[in-house]
């Protein structure tokens, strides 16, 4: 009986250590595997431009570790810099247009663009969370409010709502009437997101 409580202590052991390491070893595993392949890539590339100084006492292209990391904050850093002036705003919309217009790349350049402006910028979608009502009247989901008006599709006094899958990364539209949603003004777009991802064990901070 002892041995029996002391193995399921430890594995109540384990399993607490799992879920404290998890989350962080696979973002740790996320982000070094996306700048080790900007640092892959690097190598070849600055051979090209300097073959000379890109080689190391073997012959082969030099490896610089880190590069990559610091290139690419860099480089988004100044994209984000330099588009707030005014003659690259006008360039940036003008090659926007172009690929909104080009055929076969319209379709993945819109979307991908939409869901990032969903997330972040002017045109943010995510902003506002809501509890709506689908399945049941007292059965509530966690969702975002994404469009208000919906008289493109016929609908009076309806609104688009996302609701996000928990541990996916990704949800459902529905379109619902706004009298079966409730807009929650105590809790962010943030908290509110993380929430529903973890599937409702992630901790609200409180706003107050």
């Amino acid at each position: 009986m002892k041995i029996r409580l002391k193995a399921r202590r430890v594995f109540n052991y384990f399993l607490q250590g799992l879920i404290i390491l998890a989350p962080i070893i696979i973002t740790i595993w996320a982000a070094t595997s996306f700048f080790n392949l900007i640092d892959s890539i690097l190598p070849n590339f600055i051979h090209s431009l300097f073959p000379s100084f890109g080689l190391d006492k073997f012959g082969n292209p030099r490896r610089f570790p880190g590069l990559g990391f610091v290139i690419v904050v860099l480089l988004v850093l100044l994209v984000g810099y330099i588009s707030s002036s005014f003659i690259i705003s006008r360039l940036v919309d003008l090659f926007d247009r172009l690929l909104e217009k080009t055929p076969g790349i319209k379709l993945i350049y819109t979307t991908l663009k939409d869901f990032f402006e969903a997330f972040a910028g002017n045109k943010r979608k995510f902003d506002k969370a809501v509890l709506v009502s689908i399945d049941a009247p007292d059965i509530w989901r966690l969702g975002f409010i994404t469009q208000e008006d919906l008289h493109e599709f016929g609908l009076q006094d309806y609104v688009a709502v996302y609701v996000p899958q928990s541990y996916a990364f990704s949800g459902n539209l529905f379109f619902v009437k706004m009298e079966r949603v409730r807009v929650l003004t105590d809790t962010t777009p943030t908290d509110a997101m993380k929430f529903a991802i973890s599937g409702g064990v992630a901790e609200i901070e409180d706003s107050q």
